[in-house]
């Protein structure tokens, strides 16, 4: 099986604007129907509250033809065209689908971060991890979200395998980051961020992409847009994850980052395991 996820730091952008940002996203899109994923998570969609409309549907469907898809959508309280999460499937698959609410603080569970599929004999689940914040203004309400997400993620493990993904919003360890020092206190590096997700793996889950390469390899998946240099320079963050289940990780072959070209912000990640 191939998966793919990707933050796409708006996919009403990427479906419908003419900037050279969403030139730049439909280009990573082309690329990603080339990689002919079984399955695309996509995070940070900021579609509206009532989800794709007619225009975004009809491109939706011109470029993922043979694809279903499922969203959810940022709802009141939150704010509206935040966040969201989207998959999209081959018409082969018929999983279930759940939307679900974990007891998270603030207007989180309302944010649209969660979609979970039912497979039977596994379940795949996407998260887009709330940012701490400038000034850490949410690193309170955050450190809540890590601890309600891992005991959701440990309570669908109980059941099957899982394979989880998104963008978790932390570099884990100093090799996930270019300049570990001068960001110590920054938002997705700090001690409290980096513990939430170590208590995660803990609750026996594998970072793919260390499973297979180590930790020697630097490589990144996010390269902040406020630099201009930044992805120039390989000044990253490895942010976006591929997890599975500890018990299936010698099932996996593949966990690597997709090229996307000369557009800064998230790179699409991929995972192939074998299952079944």
């Amino acid at each position: 099986m191939r998966l793919i996820s990707w933050n796409i730091d708006s996919l009403n952008a990427a479906l419908t604007s003419d900037s050279n940002r969403a030139l730049l996203s439909r280009q990573v899109i082309k690329t990603i129907i080339e990689e002919d994923a079984d399955i695309i998570a996509l995070q940070e969609t900021k579609l509206p509250a009532k989800g794709p409309s007619p225009k975004h549907i009809e491109i939706l469907e011109d470029y993922f033809a043979g694809y279903s898809y499922v969203w959810r959508t940022s709802q009141e309280p939150a704010k509206k065209g935040y966040a969201g999460t989207m998959f999209l499937y081959k018409d082969k698959y018929s999983p279930k689908v759940d939307y679900p609410v974990i007891q998270a603080p603030d207007t989180m569970d309302f944010e649209g971060r969660i979609i979970t599929l039912d497979f039977g004999e596994f379940y795949l689940t996407q998260v887009y991890t709330p940012n701490a914040g400038d000034n850490l203004k949410r690193l309170v309400e955050r450190q809540v979200w890590d601890e309600k997400y891992a005991e959701y993620l440990e309570s669908l493990d109980k059941e099957k395998p899982v394979l989880a993904t998104g963008d978790y919003n932390v570099a884990h360890k100093e090799i996930d980051l270019a300049n570990p020092q001068s960001n110590h206190n920054s938002a997705g590096f700090t001690d409290e961020e980096r513990q939430g997700f170590t208590n995660l793996l803990n609750k026996g889950f594998t970072d793919t992409f260390r499973y297979l390469h180590g930790d020697i390899e630097r490589v990144y998946s996010w390269w902040g847009q406020r630099i201009k240099t930044s992805k120039i320079n390989n000044s990253g963050w490895r942010i976006d994850y591929w997890l599975v289940s500890n018990r299936i990780a010698d099932k996996v072959t593949k966990s690597e980052m997709i090229d996307s070209g000369e557009r800064q912000d998230h790179t699409p990640i991929l995972l192939e395991i074998e299952l079944g």
